[in-house]
């Protein structure tokens, strides 16, 4: 019974595919509907002759039923006829699904800079207490630890607070104070840096004096009326205690002193009220502890402001296609960012609540480590043109539901090459890729894939193929430390064509910023955001990184009396404009750098223009002097319809005038983009037992709950479009 069963199944397909291949022109149906007598107007600029379809209905059900694979419709027009008409794009499924968010109740929105001070600053917050709830939030989103090692800015690691915190998870205290300084001024705040002995700080402003909040060996230092000491107090309290006790110079001598509260009984008065050293002199990670900031804050006359700079501009905008899935895991494979060179940071391998990870639980760290390794997967959906929604450029090419010929993607006219360009925009850094192609190439024709990671300026054949197969490809030489490239097909001759795609990528994440679960009831709250992408320019200046990320000068900028590294005006003036074009309307620009103004009459001017030059609107001037400083512009007055702009960075030098890193990022609206139901599956275990929630979110903002009967140890949050 069985087999006459599977017989019968495979009658039955057979039956079905040659009876879908008995395909008709779709203009000669709508003829034959004409000649049955339905009063049919259509045109052939809309009808075109290789449209074909896999039906012979002719009433007006069964003809609108055809005519929506090709994008048309059919409409009441005059005297009782009927108008065949392009469909509009309301009626078109968005191909892109753009800020797919899903938060838990214990663990705060740290997706952008706007997201993350709303979930922190209360209304009503005194200063003092907005840069408290800063100071907390970078202790919990940070650990102390080598840093990841991107090659974009000057000193080649992560210094942006949100990438750091939803990629990362980790770093050194230079980046530390960077994430504070930024978050600080986001939130209106006036903040410096700190250069003192072996250690960088930050500094916040309120009630009329500079407070010390240092987030990367999590101190602060009370004094006696309750308010926070500032660097230049602690230094001359500690150097003259020091002058006390010159005997205590070595570490070994001040850890015996610390123990038993000695610290706080005799050691300096300045550092008597740190509310994070425990009895012993330990900092909560006890990787750093008293003595550190007797060596720190010592020599106070040799310590100066300085910061050393972030960028500016990263979201982790979650975007979903078709067949595209991204999984993010409380778990690693012992991959990382820093795989190359440098070596893996501690965290790689360390255990939340354990040695110096021992502090994050009580700061509420539900993960099981720090940093994790997900997936990023595009199976593309060629054979039912679906793909269409997400690609950049689809020219002279057809899928099987458009013409129910094969391959999948086939080219259309074989006199013309057909030309395919997607992107692979990623909210979280790329480990390493692969692409997996079934190529069909038909009699003198080929099939070649190419490369680029500067926005489509260029591009590097990766393969050629000139005979019909399966095409594996790595990808991690190109793809690895990007967040963002383009790959481009050109296919070429009749019946060549790709049969099937896919792209896999490891990603690294922070474990922290995940929306983890506790004992109990968890609200999840989803999200979907507008339909908007963002095109990126950010390169370092260093030649001797070529090979390891985006160089400044592959984006093509137009360059005058500016050289070096850092980069610096050579003298009198200089500039640096950067061209930049987005695949949708610009929606606003943002643009900022880290930089130096050492003179009063040193100037960096930001500048916009959207006529290829002709015309210049200024953005702003970075505040200085500075000997180091950040700062950052967002632009939203952007005529309608711009793809293209170029920004300029103009300087004047009379002392020094350098930028040490930038970024630019255009935001664009998706032409294509939209809301479709999502699936969000969690998987984890409770005592030993596998645990999931799979949810089919059907609205852009939906909530829902999850409960666990006990603590549970996460595993994997999986995101796609359920349909």
């Amino acid at each position: 019974m069985r087999g006459a069963i599977g017989s019968a199944l495979t009658l039955l397909v057979f039956t079905f595919v040659a009876h879908a291949s008995e395909s008709v022109a779709l203009e000669e149906l709508l003829k034959q509907a004409q000649k049955s007598g339905t009063r049919l107007i259509y045109s052939s600029a809309l009808v075109s002759p290789e449209m074909r379809v896999a039906g012979r209905g002719t009433t007006t059900d069964a003809l609108s039923t055809l005519l929506a694979p090709h994008g048309l419709e059919l409409r009441p027009g005059p005297a009782g006829a009927w108008v065949v008409v392009k469909a509009p794009a309301a009626n078109v499924r968005p191909g892109v699904v753009s800020f797919v968010k899903v938060l838990s109740d214990k663990v705060e929105d740290v997706s952008s800079i706007d997201a993350l001070l709303k979930s922190i600053i209360k209304p009503g917050m005194s200063d003092a207490e907005k840069a408290m709830a800063i100071w907390r939030t970078v202790v919990k989103f940070r650990h102390q630890d080598s840093p990841p090692w991107e090659f974009l800015q000057e000193s080649g690691s992560v210094h942006d607070a949100i990438k750091t915190f939803n990629v990362y998870g980790y770093g050194m205290c230079s980046c530390a104070s960077a994430n504070f300084l930024q978050l600080a001024r986001a939130a209106g705040l006036k903040a410096r840096g700190w250069a003192i002995q072996a250690h960088s700080v930050p500094e916040v402003f309120y009630d009329g004096a500079w407070h010390l909040m240092d987030p990367s060996l999590i101190n602060y230092f009370p004094k006696a009326d309750g308010t926070l000491a500032g660097v230049e107090e602690i230094g001359a309290g500690v150097d003259e205690w020091r002058k006390d006790h010159p005997k205590l110079l070595a570490n070994d001598e001040l850890n015996r002193f610390m123990r038993g509260g000695n610290w706080r009984k005799n050691g300096p008065e300045i550092l008597s009220r740190c509310p994070t050293l425990d009895d012993n002199g330990w900092y909560p990670a006890a990787t750093h502890g008293w003595y550190s900031a007797i060596h720190e804050y010592a020599n106070k006359a040799e310590h100066f402001v300085y910061e050393y700079g972030y960028s500016e501009g990263y979201q982790a905008n979650i975007q979903l296609r078709e067949g595209e899935r991204i999984t993010r895991n409380w778990s690693n494979k012992g991959l990382h960012v820093n795989m190359d060179w440098g070596g893996a940071p501690g965290v790689l391998s360390a255990t939340v609540g354990q040695n110096d990870l021992r502090y994050s639980p009580a700061n509420g760290d539900l993960a099981p480590g720090r940093i994790g390794n997900g997936t990023h997967e595009y199976d593309v959906p060629l054979a039912s043109g679906a793909f269409r929604g997400g690609a950049m450029l689809c020219e002279n090419l057809a899928c099987r539901a458009e013409d129910l010929k094969s391959p999948a993607l086939h080219v259309k006219d074989a006199n013309a090459d057909g030309v395919f360009i997607m992107r692979m925009p990623s909210a979280y850094v790329y480990l390493g890729g692969e692409l997996l192609m079934r190529a069909i190439v038909g009699e003198g024709g080929e099939v070649s894939v190419h490369f680029s990671d500067n926005n489509g300026l260029s591009w590097k054949q990766v393969s050629k193929l000139n005979a019909s197969g399966d095409q594996k490809i790595d990808l991690k030489s190109l793809v690895f430390r990007r967040y963002d490239y383009r790959l481009k097909f050109v296919l070429r001759g009749k019946g060549t064509g790709i049969d099937a795609l896919k792209l896999t990528h490891d990603i690294q994440h922070s474990q922290r910023a995940l929306p983890a679960l506790d004992a109990g009831e968890n609200k999840i709250a989803f999200s979907a955001g507008p339909a908007e992408s963002t095109v990126t320019l950010e390169g370092h200046f260093n030649p001797e990184w070529k090979s390891r990320n985006v160089f400044y000068m592959d984006y093509q900028p137009d360059v005058k009396n500016f050289a070096g590294f850092p980069m610096a005006v050579q003298h009198g003036s200089g500039e640096i404009t950067f061209p930049i074009s987005t695949p949708g309307d610009m929606l606003r620009i943002r643009c900022g750098a880290h930089y130096r103004v050492r003179d009063p009459r040193d100037t960096i001017d930001l500048k916009v223009s959207f006529d290829e030059g002709k015309n210049w609107k200024t953005l702003g001037r970075m505040p200085g002097p500075a000997v180091g400083h950040s700062h950052w512009f967002t632009l939203t007055d952007i005529p309608a319809g711009t793809r293209a702009a170029r920004i300029k960075y103009e300087m004047q030098q009379r002392n020094t005038t350098c930028i040490f890193g930038f970024r630019i990022d255009a935001d664009y609206r998706e032409a294509q983009g939209g809301f479709r139901p999502v699936k969000v599956s969690y998987e984890w275990t409770e005592n030993g037992v596998e645990k999931r929630d799979e949810r089919i979110v059907k609205s852009a903002n939906a909530t829902y709950t999850i409960n666990c009967a006990s603590k549970p140890l996460m595993k994997s949050i999986r995101l796609e479009l359920a349909d």
